[in-house]
Formats: C-alpha cells, structure tokens, sequence
C-alpha cells in the first residue's frame, strides 16, 4: 500500500506546502486510490511537518512548492517529494499513480518570496 499526501486547500493543490490549509491523504493500492481523508494543517514550524506526515505512514508528498529545508526532511525519510503540482488535488495523486505526475523541482526560495512559488 502506498499512502500519498497532498498538500491543497478547497481540494486543489496548493502553491505552497507549508502553508497549505490540509493534506488530503490517499491509501492506494495497485495504483489505485482505495480511501481518502483531509487533514487540516497542523502548523507551519520549521521541521514539523516532515515529521508529523511521516508518522501518519505517507509514502509520497505532493506539493506546488516547497522549501528545500522541508524537502531534505522528506528525502531523509524516505518520502518521496514531487513539486510544481497544480489543479485538482486527487488528480494529481492519480497522475502520479499512472506515472504522469512528474517533479519540476520547484523549490520555495525563502519565505519573503513564497508568492513566487511554483511559477
């Protein structure tokens, strides 16, 4: 089973990660999502995040953009990181599901900037 998270808000995907208003989290199986839940963000503090997904079992997080901080969290925990997704949230789990979903890299610079994320 493979456990995706993805960082939205009204079910899209958010621009920024760490500022997203939840996570809508999809237990898949056979590259299908078999359940769904959102979670509201539970705070945005530096390494919080990464962690707290982590002990939820997530397997892969998807995000428009993201702080490299968080990132080498994610990556240091086996958690699969793909960035500069956008439109429907549960599309984006699907397209990833199917292969289609690929990670443009699309690192937040510092927060003064986060409007620019995922331009």
């Amino acid at each position: 089973m493979l456990k995706i998270a993805v960082a939205s808000e009204n079910g899209m995907v958010t621009k920024h990660f760490g500022h997203c208003e939840g996570f809508m989290i999809f237990d898949t199986e056979n590259n299908q999502i078999v359940k769904s839940e959102t979670i509201a963000n539970p705070g945005h503090r530096p390494g919080f995040l990464p962690d707290f997904l982590n002990e939820m079992g997530v397997n892969v997080i998807i995000s428009g953009g993201m702080g490299g901080g968080a990132i080498d969290i994610f990556q240091e925990k086996n958690i699969e990181v793909i960035v500069g997704a956008r439109g429907n949230a549960k599309a984006a789990a699907e397209a990833y599901l199917q292969g289609s979903l690929k990670s443009t890299g699309s690192v937040c610079q510092e927060h003064l900037h986060y409007d620019k994320c995922g331009e």
